[in-house]
């Protein structure tokens, strides 16, 4: 295998194994600082259980969250330094902001709240956790910033002198309308998972103890968490459902070459229709690929509302992009690989039902103030939980793969000029042995991490939520710690490992 092909598989694993921990994240934190205000404003203790409980199981994702994420950027500047060169103007003015902005607002804030439980007034440091969670999603922004200018450059010129993409306009960077497109998108996932992963451990705990007679703790502790992630779940789900159906419509215009591959649309048609299978060789140009299921004209009302429209098939795509853009090029197919695209886009519509049964069986199973010791609610809970995990790796698996064979997709209704292929991109002195040698390196190294993550996580949720908590009383409404009690200095830490 040559340098490039390595590169892209080593950057691939890497960034979809990070990309594991990242929606959790974005999402539990909210989740968190909303039960510990429930808990400031109500005194009711089920919420300051439940918060520390999840908030357990949130620093345990963000800390391997950290470590598997340092790598990235040191992707950019070995196996893709090419690349670096070309769009680094660029590219690195929102990754900056990520980490002097939010990033260390985050881990500076987060570090506030795991101490100082025992140490800061109650409101301030419900001010932390919502300044971990407002930074978090403002990362996010950041990111996405980054990654929709390559989807779609804008705000930069290209230089002739130097051959690199120069930023002009920082605001029309972070104005991207393909940003404000994927943001949404990408931050409802994440509320999905949250939500998922917070009903799920939730109903899995609330069945356990109805079952073992103890339907009075599962009422008060696990229900209320129950319905929480429940209703996340549903006012994600919905909003994922429109933003994701807005930001389809914008790579209709953007990457027609990307929409058409994951329906595998070989020729133009009028009132394209949607397929739920595709058998043929998608490999080979479309060549003997029949589609099965079809909706007819759904393809065309998901590009523009209108069930009649024309869209363009992958064999037109590929003759007008030679066209445009094939001078000095040779033997570029433009079209991304059909296999990947098509099946991983409805790979992430079709995992993120997960947390709609789930949804769905919680809320008629919790109806009326009622508990359940339903054994099917318990599977499902647990079912569920990795589902929409699945469906945001799918999700960014097509974007990624979508956009081949541009590392930097051009963008013909403004900058053409600023492109540039994924085999232009890799650096040009990395050997495929030093790209192997820090692949297997890597592997091993996350294969460790993953087991240490789930270890930690199926441990602390196995647990539950303890039955008392001695650092809650009314005489004590600032948290403060007990002089008396020398175990108190401990707390903190006891509670954050």
């Amino acid at each position: 295998m040559e340098a490039l092909d390595l590169a892209r598989w080593q950057f691939g694993i890497t960034t979809v194994y990070h990309f594991i921990f990242v929606p959790l994240t974005i999402g539990l934190s909210p989740l968190v600082a909303i039960m510990q205000t429930i808990w400031v404003r109500t005194q009711n203790e089920t919420w300051l259980k439940l918060t520390k409980f999840f908030g357990k199981l949130l620093l345990i994702n963000f800390a391997i969250g950290v470590a598997t994420g340092i790598v990235q950027e040191f992707q950019f500047g070995m196996n893709w330094s090419e690349y670096s060169r070309f769009v680094g103007d660029v590219f690195g003015a929102p990754l900056a902001m990520e980490a002097l902005a939010a990033f260390f607002v985050e881990s500076t804030f987060l570090g506030l709240w795991i101490f100082g439980w025992d140490k800061l007034p109650k409101k301030i440091h419900l001010a932390c956790i919502w300044a971990v969670a407002i930074a978090t999603n403002l990362s996010a922004y950041f990111i996405l910033a980054a990654n929709s200018w390559m989807q779609h450059p804008v705000g930069a010129e290209f230089n002739v002198e130097t051959g690199r993409a120069e930023m002009t306009d920082i605001w029309a960077v972070l104005t991207n309308n393909t940003l404000l497109a994927a943001f949404p998108h990408t931050i409802t996932a994440a509320f999905l998972t949250a939500g998922t992963f917070v009903a799920g451990i939730a109903a899995w705990w609330m069945v356990r103890l109805v079952r073992k007679g103890q339907e009075d703790k599962a009422r008060e502790i696990y229900r209320p968490a129950v319905k929480l992630g429940v209703f996340t779940m549903l006012v994600a789900g919905v909003g994922l459902a429109i933003s994701g159906h807005a930001q389809g419509q914008l790579m209709f215009e953007q990457q027609p070459t990307k929409m058409a591959a994951a329906e595998a649309l070989c020729e133009t048609e009028d009132g394209a229709a949607f397929s739920l299978l595709a058998i043929g060789d998608l490999s080979n140009n479309c060549e003997g690929v029949t589609h099965y299921l079809q909706i007819p004209g759904l393809l065309s009302f998901l590009a523009n509302n209108d069930f009649s429209s024309e869209l363009r098939g992958v064999n037109d795509l590929q003759a007008e992009y030679e066209a445009r853009y094939g001078d000095g090029v040779t033997d570029v197919n433009y079209i991304p690989d059909l296999t990947v695209t098509y099946w991983s886009f409805r790979l992430m519509i079709g995992f993120a039902l997960g947390s709609v049964a789930l949804a769905l069986t919680a809320l008629w199973l919790t109806r009326k103030g009622r508990v359940s010791g339903n054994k099917w609610l318990a599977r499902i809970g647990i079912w569920a939980i990795p589902t929409p995990f699945l469906a945001s790796a799918f999700g960014w698996i097509f974007t990624e793969m979508g956009r081949q064979p541009w590392v930097v997709a051009p963008n013909p209704s403004g900058i053409d000029e600023v492109r540039l292929l994924t085999m232009r991109g890799v650096s040009e002195v990395v050997s495929p042995t030093e790209v192997i040698l820090s692949l297997a390196l890597f592997t091993l190294l996350y294969g460790v991490l993953a087991v240490v993550w789930f270890r930690l996580m199926k441990r602390y949720a196995s647990e539950g939520v303890a039955d008392t908590e001695k650092d809650v009383s009314p005489d004590n409404p600032d948290n403060k710690p007990d002089p008396n009690d020398p175990a108190s200095a401990d707390r903190p830490l006891s509670f954050a490992y």
